[in-house]
């Protein structure tokens, strides 16, 4: 087994390295690339089973590298970058292990690259796959709000804003709906809320609800130029209004 390894810290590099040695013994081995120019040299050169990569090393990001270059094996991502990011994959990259990650996580991400592998079930990585990586990273690290921080009778909780389906105006609060039912007040009106959320992610439908695209399950018409939205985690069908329908319409295609 041959693994190429895109890595550009030393100590990350090693626990791959301490990894790679106890799940496959002498049974591998492996090529270094701390750059995309020398990881275009080695697959230029070479065949691998699989890529072990990092998204930032030292002269860019590694998804300039497999734009550059064909990739005709799977990827397993290591990265610090959060979860967000990695819901946009859609590709060969059959797994991520988020850092600080453990040896149980790089376990798992191995099985499930062998598991796929002998099925052949993962998709070949494209120029649209790659696009759509590039445009979350730079998303990932805008200002919009990623969290916020929730007083509970126990404690303070954080709650994701990824996690968030609907948010309802409540007076001077808002009651944020996560993706399986449970309820968080914000103490923040909804308009204040709404300008520190990414617009691409989050649309205002009405006066007094913001919702998550990532939570829509479906949609149907309703009286009134209205439509009825079913969100993950939510009971009630939140509704546009009148004037927001057409504009609710263009947002779902941007």
């Amino acid at each position: 087994m041959n693994i190429l390894i895109l890595e550009d810290e030393i100590p990350a590099y090693k626990k791959l390295i301490n990894y790679l040695s106890d799940t496959f013994g002498e049974e591998y081995t492996h090529d270094l690339a701390r750059t995309n120019s020398d990881g275009k040299e080695f697959l230029s050169k070479n065949k691998y089973d699989f890529i072990l990569s990092d998204i930032q090393l030292l002269d860019g990001i590694s998804f300039d590298l497999f734009d550059e270059v064909d990739i005709n094996c799977p990827i397993i991502f290591c990265s610090a970058h959060n979860e967000y990011l990695f819901k946009a994959f859609n590709t060969n990259g059959i797994a991520y292990i988020l850092k600080p990650y453990t040896k149980s996580d790089f376990i798992k991400a191995i099985e499930k690259y062998q598991s796929l592998f002998k099925q052949g079930n993962y998709n070949e990585l494209n120029s649209d796959t790659l696009s759509n990586l590039k445009s979350a990273l730079q998303e990932e690290n805008t200002p919009y709000k990623k969290r916020f921080v929730i007083k509970k009778t126990k404690g303070i909780q954080l709650l994701n804003v990824t996690d968030i389906s609907l948010i309802v105006a409540s007076g001077d609060f808002c009651i944020a709906t996560d993706f399986k039912g449970k309820r968080h007040n914000i103490s923040q009106t909804l308009g204040n809320i709404f300008q520190q959320l990414n617009p691409t992610k989050f649309f205002k439908i009405n006066r007094s609800e913001i919702i998550n695209i990532e939570s829509i399950e479906n949609i149907e018409s309703h009286f009134k130029n209205r439509l009825l939205i079913t969100l993950k985690g939510v009971k009630e069908k939140p509704m546009t209004s009148s004037s927001t329908t057409s504009d609710f319409r263009k947002w779902l295609e941007s």
